[in-house]
């Protein structure tokens, strides 16, 4: 599966569906620095999305993102997670 990795010129987040950081086991685990929007949590890069990461790489699977850059990126104005 391919995750998106949204940036702005301050930050950036890997999009990630919130029933797959369930399966994982992770969800209690993500801070308020990332974001929701629907089933959708946009994992900060500093601490979630390298959690996220590791918990799918633990289980044996890919990660692969692709980038995208946006200079006014709306995700900053999801509600916290």
């Amino acid at each position: 599966m391919q995750y998106y990795f949204h940036s702005d010129p301050g930050h950036a987040w890997l999009a990630v569906k919130r029933e797959e950081l369930v399966r994982l086991g992770i969800i209690n685990e993500i801070s308020s620095y990332s974001y929701q929007k629907g089933d959708t949590v946009y994992l900060e890069e500093d601490r979630d999305a390298g959690l996220f990461i590791e918990a799918k790489k633990a289980k044996g699977e890919e990660v692969k993102f692709k980038e995208t850059y946006k200079y006014n990126t709306s995700i900053r104005n999801y509600l916290r997670f």
